[in-house]
């Protein structure tokens, strides 16, 4: 069965062919700012002028005609309203022109499923560390649980707001990245682990007020990476703890910033258990891992039942596939 993959949750539009068993192809094109951060409208606007020509070139990867397409999987929620329903109407009108079945999917429930498809595990836990997304995910009886998240913003919404006053545009992590690789002085921090949670809004505030005090900006991104992401990697270590699960994987855009996955790859590392972390191109947001969860699901509907929900939650989707 061969699957176009659709993705337009947030600043990233991208299309995927899969074939069941290879990913053929994985195009994507972002938004992006050299000031300031994504005003959705202008995302919207981006993703109609550029979707077309992203799912032409990924059928000409994969050596494709859009004839050859038997589903098409579509990022459904959650995401930004204005980009989810761009995506939408590709999938909807690709579906009444080739006569083809839509698939819904979940946009976080997905980046668990390309890791859990690349890495070849069979029960992870999914580290999931994106721009409005911050969650420790695993299955049990029936749905992806949600054992430990944010209490207010995702953790890449938080190093943009960070790189905005900053002015380092957006995205801002890997700016942050970078000049982080420039210092080792670091800076005391609010740590702000409640729980199985975490809080980035208060480190916000602190952060604003070093720089207007005249830190440095390498010593303020060196310090804010050690902090977050600790405070990440214990919350996934509680979350092992009490799940007993024996296998994690990194997931979401957040996850290609190479001192998170040595933080992460140490404490599994520790505790003796596997850890996997696919390529870039796979934990940014991406098409491929919209079609490989719809292959998994495989529940079409129809297009006058299709629908996008800018809010739906990880553990509100029932995951049949898995029982």
């Amino acid at each position: 069965m061969i699957i176009l993959g659709i993705e337009s949750t947030a600043h990233t539009f991208g299309a995927s062919v899969f074939d069941g068993k290879n990913i053929l192809s994985n195009e994507k094109k972002a938004y992006t700012t050299m000031s300031g951060g994504m005003i959705p409208a202008k995302v919207a606007d981006h993703h109609v002028e550029h979707g077309a020509e992203i799912m032409s070139l990924a059928l000409k990867k994969a050596g494709m005609t859009f004839e050859d397409i038997d589903v098409i999987a579509y990022s459904a929620s959650p995401g930004i309203g204005h980009m989810l329903r761009i995506g939408a109407v590709f999938a909807r009108t690709l579906s009444l022109k080739l006569n083809k079945p839509l698939i819904p999917v979940n946009h976080c429930i997905a980046h668990l499923e390309i890791g859990r498809f690349l890495s070849g595990f069979d029960d992870p836990l999914l580290l999931y560390a994106s721009g409005a997304n911050t969650q420790v995910i695993a299955y049990e009886s029936g749905r992806y649980r949600v054992f430990g998240e944010t209490l207010d913003i995702g953790i890449g919404n938080f190093l943009d707001s960070v790189g905005r006053t900053m002015k380092l545009g957006f995205p801002a992590g890997p700016k942050i990245e970078k000049l982080a690789l420039e210092s080792t002085n670091y800076i005391e921090l609010p740590y702000n682990v409640k729980g199985m949670d975490v809080s980035f809004g208060g480190l916000l505030t602190n952060v604003k007020n070093k720089l207007n005090q005249g830190y440095k900006l390498e010593d303020l991104c060196f310090s804010i990476q050690e902090t977050v992401f600790a405070m990440l990697v214990e919350v996934c270590e509680r979350a092992i703890a009490h799940t007993g699960k024996k296998q994690v994987v990194l997931g979401g855009g957040v996850g290609c910033n190479k001192r998170l996955k040595e933080m992460l790859k140490k404490m599994c590392d520790e505790r003796g258990i596997d850890f996997y972390s696919p390529e870039n191109e796979f934990l940014v947001d991406n098409a491929a891992m919209i079609a490989v969860a719809g292959h998994y699901s495989l529940e079409t509907i129809e297009v006058a039942k299709s629908y996008i929900d800018p809010y739906l939650r990880t553990d509100e989707v029932e995951i049949k596939y898995r029982n």
